[in-house]
């Protein structure tokens, strides 16, 4: 068998939602798997190697449907923002499973996970382009330091993360609706003139408290 890391990202997943918990040991789920441990490690230095890939494929997944849309690349910081979170989480709910259980034991301490370690470089990289090119538009002193701000958008991604695995609405409407407040809120602050937008989003997170725990 030529094993290539797709097959061995499938089989990963597959154990993890077939057995509820993650494989013991390389042994163990090469054995399981029917792989030669050296195909495995052509490929990876551990189990956790694999789960840190999977989290960046999920962005590069997102990040190629959009790279195919023109429209995405005319747009606005903002309209990329928000065409990369709904499609972003289109691509999770493909593999909302695997999501649900990667994340349950973490998603109050995300900020932690070494799974995501991957998908924070990208997505933070990605920020920090959206943040750049909005300050090509900004006179010297008005422009907004980009790190902070690309620190704060992926605190904002784990937030819209943990909001869509509590969501319980029809279509994740609720996450949808997240989505746009937060892109709003986030805009509004790096444009000035937030406290309209901070306030309408301060109302919609109280209005979905119950969702967020």
């Amino acid at each position: 068998m030529n094993t290539t890391k797709q097959h061995l990202q499938e089989k990963y997943t597959t154990h993890c939602l077939e057995m509820g918990e993650k494989p013991k040991s390389v042994y163990a789920f090469c054995k399981a798997a029917a792989i030669e441990e050296q195909e495995f490690y052509a490929h990876y230095g551990s189990l956790d190697a694999i789960a840190i890939d999977l989290w960046a494929a999920f962005y590069t997944n997102a990040m190629d449907v959009l790279g195919k849309d023109k429209i995405f690349k005319k747009g606005t910081p903002k309209d990329k923002l928000l065409a990369f979170y709904f499609t972003f989480f289109e691509v999770l709910l493909l593999n909302r499973s695997y999501v649900l259980f990667a994340l349950q034991e973490e998603k109050n301490a995300m900020t932690k996970m070494t799974a995501l370690k991957e998908l924070r470089r990208h997505f933070k990289g990605f920020a920090s382009e959206l943040i750049e090119e909005g300050n090509d538009d900004r006179s010297k002193w008005a422009q907004r330091p980009v790190q902070p701000f690309a620190e704060g958008a992926w605190v904002q991604l784990l937030f819209l993360m943990k909001f869509w695995i509590n969501d319980r609405s029809a279509a994740f409407e609720k996450t949808d609706a997240a989505i746009e407040k937060s892109v709003q809120t986030v805009f509004a602050l790096f444009d000035n003139g937030a406290l309209d937008k901070l306030i309408d989003f301060g109302k919609f997170l109280w209005s979905e408290k119950s969702t967020l725990v």
